[in-house]
């Protein structure tokens, strides 16, 4: 998409404006003219008053019965149509182009055999579809998701086919789903078939029984509608059962404590009633297999959750597969129940926290140099001894002056011009302006410094923004590290004699004398190493963000600024450092700010005459040079919780209030 300034923008407005105003006049002058020997087509009145016969009706059939596919217009509705039209190009060249495209409709509904009035709509509504995208996106830049929602879907009416529109909706329904706390753990239910579950009446029985555990057992499962089948492990043993108003649940558990047994339901109406044995629950019981995919754990992590599984839940077949990262439990459906729901809070695992960090630097440098230098030096000097000095000096270029008559011999000043006007003579004291006061042989001048009028300004801004992410756990601490690293030597280390490897012929046996200098240089050479620690300069941050219940989050900040201090003790370097700590909590969109003023210098000199500078009103002419010099650095933090396993689900705080009285 283009986007152009305003005034290009207006007077594209102006432009497409007059397009479509002068568009039927244009199509009208466009029409070709018939060839020689075709006669004229018919006026409108003719058309409607003297019916065509012949050849003639039958090649104007068609014309006719397209043209009465389209009602005529009144000439009174074709005046208001034009009117409206008018009206609307002005509200589209103010950049109303909602009204605008009303009006181009009810233009067109007007007179629709003018197609100008349907375009026009159309281009008013393509105007405004990308007006309320572009607020939509200023609305989402500023955070205001409702508004962005409710300009998209203004625009997804008047133009559902528009792709921009729709890729805008995406990216505000990503945005949603991002600000979501997502599980990391999430119990499946997919099972092919469920366990089969007894349909018991609901009536409350009474039961007082005597009599052997079979028995007692039939009984009360038959009270309830439901046919027991007692397998042979349960032992014929005496025993009395005294129970008022009970329920199957209750009078089902009662006998199972009094006769140490257990019961499966085959259907909704049958159950095998067995003794309570580990042989008889694996032989009896379902067994279901369920298989756990854990990615996120280590080999292991996923021994031990195979160990608990086996250890505390009693799963006697349990097998972890390390390539896939698969554990696969074989045990009865209430035992793969109670493992899930404890592995579904042990994996959860902490809340993570994606914190979004913006680092704007400022820096600004003026140098600013007005004023007037006046002259502060002057010199005095007699005008007839430097006339006599300069003509004497040059006596061969005088002489050619007076002969070649340019001067007279009686005008000195005359000829001391002409030699200054040459350039072959120069003075320091006559080049610049100087005052002459006094007379005859005293006359004397003064000369001084030429005045320098200063009008200087030198001035720099310059704007960094720095964007980071940091992905955090609840109570992981994360360090971000911005700038550069100094080395500083702290130390040296050298052996106290050199380490030469032996040389034959040099070192050994048979040294000659003229290698005997190499040998010397070589062992007064000590080898020196250099100790160096490397200093971290510039910003270092560290944020531990903390979850709370109701899912705000407490942030721990911790920052240093390092910088070189520009002095230096014993050859190693000055460091200034500060640092700041703190604890900030914050909601959800909120965001904390942290400023600091990095540098910060001024100077001012001043140059001029003394008491003339000092005087009110005066000081501002003479030269003043202002220096002014400061670097700021904001720091926005802002988190937001992207997985919160506990901070939906947790239970409510118990708070236990006592009156007075009390």
């Amino acid at each position: 998409m283009i986007r152009a300034s305003a005034p290009e923008a207006r007077a594209y407005r102006r432009m497409l404006a007059l397009i479509l105003a002068l568009t039927p006049a244009a199509l009208a002058a466009q029409t070709p003219a018939a060839p020689a020997g075709t006669p004229a087509p018919p006026s409108q009145a003719q058309s409607s008053d003297a019916p065509l016969t012949g050849a003639a009706a039958r090649t104007a059939a068609p014309e006719t019965a397209a043209a009465n596919d389209t009602v005529q217009p009144r000439e009174r509705d074709r005046r208001k149509a034009a009117k409206l039209y008018l009206d609307a190009s002005k509200l589209f060249l103010a950049s109303q182009f909602d009204q605008a495209m009303q009006e181009f409709d009810q233009a067109a509904n007007l007179d629709p055999t003018n197609n100008n009035y349907r375009q026009a709509a159309g281009v008013a509504r393509g105007h405004e579809v990308t007006a309320l995208i572009q607020a939509a996106a200023k609305d989402r830049l500023m955070g205001d998701n409702a508004g962005a929602r409710a300009a998209l879907s203004r625009a997804l009416a008047l133009d559902p086919k528009n792709f921009e529109v729709s890729q805008h909706l995406d990216e505000l329904a990503a945005d949603v789903a991002q600000a979501q706390p997502k599980e990391l753990y999430q119990q499946g239910a997919g099972n092919l078939a469920s366990e089969p579950q007894l349909a018991p009446s609901q009536a409350r029985h009474s039961f007082h029984q005597r009599g052997y555990a079979r028995q007692i057992i039939e009984q009360v499962f038959q009270a309830y509608g439901i046919e027991a089948m007692v397998d042979d492990s349960v032992r014929a043993t005496g025993m009395r059962l005294d129970v008022d108003d009970v329920r199957f649940d209750e009078a089902a558990r009662i006998v199972a404590m009094m006769t140490n047994t257990f019961y499966v339901a085959l259907d909704a109406k049958h159950a095998v009633v067995a003794s309570d044995t580990r042989e008889n629950r694996t032989r009896l019981m379902r067994q279901g297999v369920e298989t756990l995919y854990l990615n996120g754990l280590t080999d292991e992590e996923l021994k031990e959750v195979e160990n608990v599984a086996k250890n505390a839940f009693g799963v006697t077949q349990a097998a972890t597969s390390l390539a896939e990262r698969t554990l696969t439990l074989r045990a009865p459906s209430a035992t793969l129940h109670a493992f899930n729901a404890t592995m579904q809070g042990v994996l959860a695992g902490r809340s993570q926290i994606v914190l979004d960090l913006k680092m704007i630097q400022v820096a600004h440098i003026a140098n600013r140099n007005t004023g007037a230098q006046l002259p502060q030096t002057f010199t005095a000097f007699n005008v007839v001894a430097e006339e006599q000095s300069l003509l004497s000096q040059n006596a061969s270029l005088v002489q050619q002056i007076i002969s070649s008559g340019l001067a007279s011999a009686n005008d000195p000043l005359a000829i001391l011009a002409i030699l200054l006007a040459s350039g072959q003579v120069s003075s320091s004291l006559l080049s610049n302006g100087f005052l002459v006061f006094g007379g005859g042989l005293t006359q004397s001048a003064l000369t001084a410094a030429p005045v320098t009028i200063n009008l200087n300004l030198n001035t720099s801004d310059s704007r960094e923004l720095d964007q980071i992410q940091l992905r955090l756990q609840d109570g992981e601490k994360g360090t971000l590290k911005e700038g550069s690293r100094y080395p500083i030597q702290t130390s040296s280390f050298s052996s106290l004699s050199p380490n030469i490897g032996k040389i034959p012929g040099l070192t050994g046996a048979g040294s000659s004398g003229s290698l005997s200098s190499l040998l010397s240089s070589l062992s007064s050479t000590v080898p020196n190493i250099p100790m160096v620690q490397y200093e971290d300069l510039g910003l270092t941050l560290a944020a531990t963000p903390s979850v709370m219940r109701n899912n705000d989050v407490a942030l721990s900040i911790e920052m240093k600024l390092s910088a070189l201090q520009g002095t230096s003790v014993d050859g190693n370097p000055v460091l200034d450092n500060r640092a700041y700590s703190g604890v900030v909590t914050l909601r959800e969109g909120e965001a904390a700010v942290v400023a600091t003023e990095m540098d910060k210098s001024q100077s001012l000199a001043v140059s001029g005459t003394p008491g003339i500078s000092e005087i009110p009103g005066l000081n501002n002419v003479t030269d003043k040079n202002l220096q002014q010099s400061y670097a700021t650095l904001v720091i926005v933090m802002e988190p937001h919780v992207v997985r919160g396993p506990r901070a939906a689900g947790h239970t409510a705080m118990m708070r236990v209030e006592k009156s007075a009285a009390q």
